[in-house]
């Protein structure tokens, strides 16, 4: 590349130049640094702001009066080291320059880590060979595993959950950081989350006041708004946190068509319409991944871009009967319309087609779900990583897809238990763990999710190395490294991959992204039953809000059940800034029912089939007691190692809801407020049937995810209601059983008492039914 040539640099130590092809002499200096702890911060007038670590062992180089971090310490400027060049030329120099065991590490993605890592879903890690109480270490210390990952199975994909504040997180990210800095290549931390931006129910909101993190409303209240704008200022905030808690990729957003309306994750997508998924996921994707202004590197990426990771490819959403793949009961998505073409609606058109200069989301996620009877070349029903029709063929080939394709959690491990979680290698039960590995490499798939051991990865690469030899090997997992490498170059991590804490202090949560968030929630709330105009309340009116119980709840990702309790169903400090309130409902002049859809269940019983039977149970909407006799029979797909049949029919089996204790609190209220009117606010996670209920409901308030104190400023009419349903309300079970998984708009919807369909698309104001240019655009 050049000869190198030893300057000193007034006021700094004797380091390394490389004087480029003919250059024989120190030009002037472009750059200045300044100190921020072990931090050195280095910015080349009119180009990259430089960070790194004086521990991690890097130096400077300089070229032409600019600064360049020598981050593999061989005293040259290497192209991968070279800011003024493309992320995909640096992607490349970089590649073929790793070893077999450093593309290994890359291919990697962590397990979650939560910081600090003291229990939950994560688990608990030690520190120094300590458990973390009683280590003495910090919490934004690295855990012993945490080492262990990033220094001996070049691990660079991390995936963080809980942090114990924004501070914590920058300080662990500067850690973290400094320790990949001083390691071979100097290869960053591409950081990720899943959504982190949830609301707490009952936390005040105070216009002016910051909080822990900006709260929006779920995927179904963006749907709900109908406004991909909405959508996209979450994305332009939510990237700014992210950065500032040192997280440089989203593992969002999560585009399935909630196609099938008992489906665990519903309340994860954007709903069951193709076009208003397309829309909202192109926008959520522009709004994470640009950078504008002096945060642009080039192209649009720049120093507040996060890298998004759409899932699930090609559409979790029509497990059959509603079940979920995270569970070998659930691993079928079926397609008895005939609409896989429909499910890619979201992806084609909106993720892989942005408008923007960044072009497409940079990463993509497969489901768990076999795409069964889909693959019409190799005839394979295996997972989607598994699967190179789904993946080469479909998404590499036909939709010209070359950004970064990463597995699911877990897709490789053993699985044990029909019902077990975290293991999910369907179709390649029989295959060892290495051989899993080497399928989804020669499938197309780049990296790993929840795997933080380089072996088996290894030992994939040595089985193609036995089949094809050593240099088609090497050029296919060259190739993963590309793309992998290019997500890091891109946002500017090679260069600075360091936080300022007390920035990330003033960022992360601050009043104008708080405020934003608020405002969402209020377009996100729809009004479905508004009889005789009962809303909105006047502020001097007494209410009656009665307590609630909480059945215990299973989480669909494993672990203990929660316990059940009593609670306030509504913060009653922020209730009694709106109205009078009172436990007695002979003195109020209204009652106010909180509650939640009806939690759909499992779809399989460990009980049932313990009796002798096959345990596959319904999944319903209703509240009480349902019996499914239009059921399906047999079931269109079915066939696992640990079952000895075929047909997961649920048929003329009964379930009830766990929380129909909301339903009885409804009507029992109904019955105490004696013939007062019954508000019902209820807090929807799926489709649901209304039927139940809507009869004794006066007026009825739907939200996706928000805090109490936005539901109250609709109820008190503060702000009027302006959210649409982002999907139908089935009429009943009979329509639900009779719908078609991957179909949308397919089932006759719930007529309330008033004569209004709540159908996809439906929702009021105080003036009647909302008819507005959302409603013509997106219509079924």
């Amino acid at each position: 590349m050049g000869r190198i040539k030893i300057c000193r640099i007034p006021g700094i130590a004797l380091i390394s130049v490389l004087t480029i092809l003919f250059i024989s002499s120190c030009s002037v200096r472009k750059w200045d640094e300044t100190e921020m702890g072990t931090i050195r911060i280095v910015t080349n007038r009119n180009g990259q702001t430089l960070g790194y670590s004086t521990t991690s062992g890097v130096t400077l180089l300089v070229d032409k009066g600019y600064a360049f971090k020598d981050l593999n310490k061989n005293a040259e400027l290497d192209i991968y080291e070279d800011w003024r060049l493309s992320a995909d030329e640096r992607a490349a120099d970089l590649a073929s320059r790793l070893s077999v065991e450093e593309i290994a590490g890359l291919m990697l993605y962590s397990a979650h880590q939560s910081i600090p890592s003291a229990g939950g879903r994560s688990g608990a890690a030690a520190y120094n060979g300590l458990p973390y109480a009683e280590s003495g270490a910090l919490p934004s210390d690295l855990s012993d595993a945490q080492i262990e990952f990033l220094t001996n199975d070049n691990l660079r994909h991390v995936l963080i959950t809980s942090v114990e504040s924004p501070e914590v997180a920058a300080l662990w990210n500067n850690n973290a950081q400094a320790l990949c800095e001083g390691i071979g290549f100097g290869i960053p931390a591409n950081n990720s989350s899943d959504p982190r931006h949830g609301t707490i129910a009952d936390a005040e909101f105070n216009a002016g006041a910051g909080g822990s993190i900006s709260m929006w409303p779920g995927p179904l209240g963006m749907a709900a708004t109908f406004d991909p704008s909405v959508v996209k200022n979450f994305g332009e905030i939510a990237s700014v946190e992210y950065r500032a808690l040192g997280i440089s990729t989203a593992l969002s957003p999560q585009v399935d068509l909630a196609t099938e309306p008992r489906w665990g994750r519903v309340s994860g997508t954007f709903g069951e319409d193709p076009q208003l998924a397309a829309d909202m996921a192109r926008a959520y994707i522009e709004g994470f991944q640009t950078s504008y202004g002096e945060a642009e590197i080039v192209s649009g990426w720049g120093y507040n871009s996060v890298n998004t990771m759409v899932k699930h490819w090609p559409g979790g959403g029509s497990g059959e009967g509603g079940r979920d793949a995270h569970y070998a009961y659930g691993k079928y998505a079926v397609y008895p319309g005939d609409n896989l073409s429909g499910q890619l609606i979201p992806f084609v058109n909106g993720a892989f087609n942005l408008e923007g200069l960044t072009g497409m989301a940079s990463a993509a996620m497969p489901y768990y779900t076999i795409s069964y009877n889909q693959d019409t070349v190799y005839n394979e029903n295996v997972g989607n990583s598994y699967s190179k029709f789904i993946i080469n063929d479909l998404l590499r080939e036909t939709y010209n897809y070359d950004g970064v394709v990463c597995t699911d959690w877990g897709v490789t491990h053993d699985v044990t238990a029909i019902d077990g979680f975290g293991s999910t290698p369907w179709g390649a039960e029989s295959l060892t763990e290495a051989e899993r590995h080497y399928k989804i490499i020669m499938a197309g798939v780049d990296q790993f999710g929840g795997n933080n051991d380089a072996d088996p990865v290894i030992e994939a690469y040595n089985l193609g190395v036995a089949e094809f030899g050593e240099e088609v090997m090497r050029a296919r997992i060259e190739q993963s490294a590309v793309r992998l490498l290019k997500n890091i170059f891109r946002v500017g991590l090679f260069e600075n991959p360091y936080l300022d804490v007390e920035k990330t202090r003033n960022t992360v949560g601050n009043p104008d992204y708080m405020q934003a968030g608020f405002d969402a929630q209020l377009k996100s709330i729809v009004l479905l039953k508004n009889s005789n105009n009962v809303l909105p309340l006047d502020h001097n009116t007494t209410v009656y809000i009665p307590e609630r119980y909480i059945p215990p709840i299973q989480s669909m990702f494993g672990g203990a059940a929660t316990e059940g309790s009593w609670i306030d169903p509504i913060n009653p400090d922020i209730a009694r800034q709106y109205f009078n309130i009172t436990d007695n409902p002979d003195e109020a002049d209204v009652a106010l029912v909180m509650i939640s859809s009806p939690s759909p269940g499992s779809g399989y019983s460990r009980t049932d089939a313990q009796a002798g039977r096959n345990g596959y149970i319904p999944m319903s909407l209703h509240y009480g007691p349902y019996r499914a006799e239009f059921a399906r029979d047999p079931s269109l797909a079915g066939g696992d190692p640990l079952e000895s049949f075929i047909n997961r029919t649920y048929k003329d089996k009964t379930v009830t809801a766990s929380n129909t204790t909301d339903l009885n609190l409804v009507l029992d209220t109904y019955s105490k407020m004696k013939g007062k009117p019954v508000i019902v606010s209820v807090s929807i996670s799926n489709p649901m049937i209304f039927s139940e209920f809507e009869y004794n409901s006066s007026a009825i308030v739907a939200n996706f995810s928000v805090q109490d104190h936005a539901i109250l400023e609709i109820i008190s009419g503060k702000t009027e209601p302006s959210g649409l349903l982002p999907f139908q309300m089935p009429l009943n079970m009979k329509v639900v059983e009779e719908q078609y998984e991957d179909v949308p708009h397919d089932m006759e919807c719930h007529v309330d008492t008033d004569g209004n369909t709540y159908d996809f698309g439906f929702g009021l104001s105080w003036s009647g039914v909302i008819r507005d240019e959302r409603t013509v655009k997106y219509k079924k």
